[in-house]
């Protein structure tokens, strides 16, 4: 989504909010929780939709992300969005919750009990390694599709290298190395999105 003129990028309000300031949170939440209720209500499915508010799902999104940011689990790169990692927790959380309501004991009970669905929220947040070890396993797989090169400079990439010492160190050209880094965000992104669309 492009930002409007004067806007404070994803990375800069990430910075902001470890630094203690409080309206980059508000900022980042109202920046993307419509469009994460718009994600928790087409991925519920009409049985879990029924029991749960998609504004659940949202709240308990921002409570992993913002714990977690405060503990110094994320960064951003320059540039990009943190709605990918949003959206990976998100369906996270729709999808323990969706396996909570069809186990055996549930799926032909009625709607459960306000205490049920705290209970499996909490269960959900307890698991928040998950989205980064599914984040992790999907950028390793696409990892080993790529040549020797091209891996070595995602990976410096990843540990928090500038492009330009990227370059300097792989002995490309900047041009080249942003080059595969853009097509490596592309195919990640374009795995994410799959992931949305699929079951």
């Amino acid at each position: 989504m492009p930002l409007l003129e004067g806007e404070q990028t994803d990375r800069s309000l990430l910075r902001r909010f470890r630094s203690g300031e409080e309206d980059a949170a508000t900022r980042l939440y109202l920046r993307y929780a419509r469009r994460l209720e718009a994600l928790a209500r087409a991925q519920s499915g009409a049985a879990l939709a029924a029991r749960l508010d998609p504004e659940d799902i949202v709240q308990s999104v921002f409570r992993t992300f913002f714990r977690r940011a405060s503990a110094g689990q994320y960064d951003i790169p320059e540039g990009e969005e943190l709605w990918k990692l949003f959206l990976v927790i998100a369906l996270n959380k729709i999808r323990a919750l969706g396996a909570y309501h069809r186990a055996a004991k549930r799926d032909a009970a009625a709607t459960c009990s306000a205490g049920q669905a705290g209970e499996a929220f909490d269960t959900a947040a307890r698991d928040d390694e998950a989205p980064l070890r599914l984040l992790q396993l999907v950028i390793e797989e696409l990892l080993a599709e790529l040549p020797e090169a091209h891996r070595r400079m995602i990976e410096m990439r990843i540990a928090g290298h500038e492009v330009n010492e990227i370059a300097t160190e792989t002995g490309r050209a900047k041009r080249s190395v942003e080059r595969v880094l853009q097509q490596f965000r592309q195919r990640l992104g374009a795995l994410i999105d799959e992931s949305i669309h699929g079951d």
